[in-house]
């Protein structure tokens, strides 16, 4: 290994992701790792490449939109394309991800109205059985 590069191995360590999920971002040509008979060699790019393609995958962006926002870097524009689209996929994912919380948070009180109900109902038997004792 040199210090422009990585290992497989020294990737996952780095990262913390499986082997399998680099093969799987090679596959999926998010990644271009160097091949050297089996062995794979990662380059800065493609570090660079995986952070985004994690940050991506934490945010909720699809593998395709996260594959079309990464083939953005080399429209010569000093990547202003790439940055604009992200901003307006980031706004998107943003918004999804505000109205997902605000319907968690209504099935929560929900759900808490309903165990008070059952609370009550729970000791309501309770003292009706003591009662018939």
């Amino acid at each position: 290994m040199t210090e422009d590069t990585m290992t497989i191995r020294e990737m996952c360590d780095a990262y913390d992701v499986t082997p399998r999920t680099l093969r799987f971002y090679e596959a999926k040509e998010l990644l271009f790792p160097i091949r050297e008979g089996q062995k794979r060699l990662f380059t800065k790019r493609d570090r660079a490449r995986l952070k985004l393609i994690l940050r991506g995958k934490r945010f909720g962006f699809s593998l395709e939109e996260i594959r079309q926002l990464l083939d953005l870097y080399h429209m010569g524009d000093q990547q202003h394309t790439q940055l604009s689209r992200t901003y307006d996929i980031a706004c998107d994912r943003l918004a999804d991800m505000e109205r997902q919380r605000d319907e968690l948070n209504e099935a929560i009180e929900d759900l808490k109205q309903q165990l008070k109900w059952g609370e009550k109902v729970i000791a309501s038997a309770k003292i009706s059985k003591k009662a018939a004792e």
